[in-house]
Formats: structure tokens, sequence, C-alpha cells
């Protein structure tokens, strides 16, 4: 499945927030620099759906704040 999200880095606190159909807000506490970011949020979203980090990947916009992810569920 494919997801939308908008990530807000140098959030207080990681959370996963579900704001629509397939639509999610992640706040991550690292920069968005040097794909610190990008690492955060796959790791996050990997806890949020219980699975490996492996089956979730950013699709598009990895160098912006709105990205596609695909989620491999099983």
């Amino acid at each position: 499945m494919k997801i939308s999200i908008k990530v807000k880095p140098n959030a207080r606190e990681r959370r996963v927030e579900e704001t629509g159909p397939n639509q999610f807000r992640v706040c991550v506490k690292s920069p968005a620099r040097e794909n610190k970011a990008n690492e955060e949020v796959v790791e996050l979203l990997a806890e949020h759906f219980d699975l490996s980090k492996s089956r979730v990947s950013i699709v598009s916009g990895r160098k912006s704040s709105q990205k596609i992810v695909r989620i491999e569920k099983s």
C-alpha cells in the first residue's frame, strides 16, 4: 500500500498521526539534513505498522516534507 505523509522534522516528540485515509503526519526529532529525518521516518513508520524497516520505503519526496511511502504488508 502507498501512503502520503507530511514530515515535521526537529519535533519535540516522535509520533505518527493519521490525518485521513492513507494520509499521515510524521513528527521526528532528527533534522532535515544528511537524510537523518528520512531514516527516522522509515524507522518510526515500521514501528507504527509493526513491520521491519526493510518493508518501508520512500517512493518520492526524499527532499520534501511531502512524501509518498510504500508499506509492504504480507
